[in-house]
């Protein structure tokens, strides 16, 4: 839940610091030469890459198409504008460092040193951790379900929302996955794929926050309530992917995705938050704790320090405490099957 669209509410202000030095790094006359020379030449100093011999359609400039790497040998490296890019960055902060400045953002990404290719190493790792909390989370709850909670004699569950929760945490595996093939190499379509999942994310959980908090068990209601929020979900997304985010000018279309994730996040953070306190949950300590926790976690957000030596930075941090928060926050789902189901047995006796 708060682990992905806790990041809608606070994003904005972190962009609002970032869109005034996004491009301090890529406006620098030198950055930009070096970048300029290095597409035309396929070199950074001493160090040249063969792929910048190819041209925009694949076509090698020095032999013919059997010469080229494979697919699957051709998606460990990345194309020539991106390395012309790394390796001016790595130059320039090496010469700023020698002159006692800081580092500053490259494209509206701070500069980040790769591991065997991955571009964010730390935040890789951190989302890996919570892609495999969700799955931790979700298979619990799954054997709870069907194999430790009494069934119906059409072995459906007592517990009304248990297929909304799986489907729930196949959109949080879905939104973790992209979001570490993402921080592993920042390109185009990664881009896309994790913003495009983490809207689907928090927006269906925007409509489970409604459901449960008012406790929605009609078909026919849970439709009319989903129905307008998933038509606007999937509107947004194919806006996102068909209009291009720009980091660097702070584009409309980038405000206008930030304004949409706040307005979800906020939404279902005071529904989740306002149910917490008015109802008598026996586990509504851990919604607190997963409420509150997630704000003062991303602090982490706003403050967005660069990476220390390259790798750790605010957000990698960040999803080092959403890790926890993932697990107490799959334990209140399991109790609350619990809780409804042990409330309906004692009413259908």
């Amino acid at each position: 839940m708060v682990d992905r669209y806790w990041v809608g509410f606070f994003l904005v202000f972190s962009c609002l610091v970032g869109a005034l030095d996004a491009s301090a790094g890529d406006s620098d006359p030198i950055y930009r030469t070096c970048v300029g020379q290095c597409e035309k030449s396929g070199c950074v100093g001493q160090r040249c890459f063969s792929h910048c011999n190819f041209s925009s359609d694949g076509v090698s400039f020095d032999g013919p198409w059997y010469k080229q790497e494979p697919l699957y040998l051709q998606w460990k490296q990345w194309d020539c504008q991106s390395d012309c890019r790394y390796y001016c960055m790595l130059d320039r902060e090496k010469e700023r460092e020698a002159l006692g400045h800081g580092p500053v953002k490259y494209h509206g990404k701070w500069p980040f040193k790769r591991v065997y290719g991955i571009q964010e190493p730390v935040s890789v790792v951190f989302s890996a951790l919570n892609l495999a909390m969700h799955f931790h989370g979700w298979l619990s709850f799954f054997i709870l379900i069907y194999y430790k909670l009494p069934l119906k004699q059409d072995k459906k569950a007592y517990y009304e929302y248990a297929s909304l929760w799986h489907i729930y945490g196949f959109l949080a595996l879905n939104s973790w996955f992209w979001s570490a093939v993402f921080h592993s190499q920042d390109v185009d379509l990664t881009e896309k794929l994790d913003y495009s999942s983490a809207v689907a994310f928090l927006g269906y959980s925007l409509i489970m926050s409604i459901l449960r908090s008012f406790d929605v068990r009609d078909e026919a209601a849970r439709v009319m309530v989903a129905a307008p929020l998933l038509a606007f979900l999937t509107s947004h997304i194919l806006f996102i992917n068909f209009y291009k985010l720009d980091y660097g000018t702070a584009s409309i279309h980038l405000w206008w995705n930030m304004l949409v994730c706040v307005v979800m996040a906020v939404a279902q953070l005071l529904l989740w938050a306002i149910w917490a306190g008015v109802t008598g949950h026996p586990s509504r300590w851990k919604l607190w704790v997963v409420v509150i926790g997630g704000g003062l976690a991303m602090l982490l957000e706003i403050y967005d320090f660069p990476p220390y030596e390259g790798y750790m930075d605010a957000h990698a941090l960040w999803h080092a405490t959403t890790v926890p928060l993932t697990y107490i926050w799959w334990s209140f789902i399991r109790d609350d099957a619990e809780f409804r189901t042990s409330n309906l047995l004692k009413k259908a006796k």
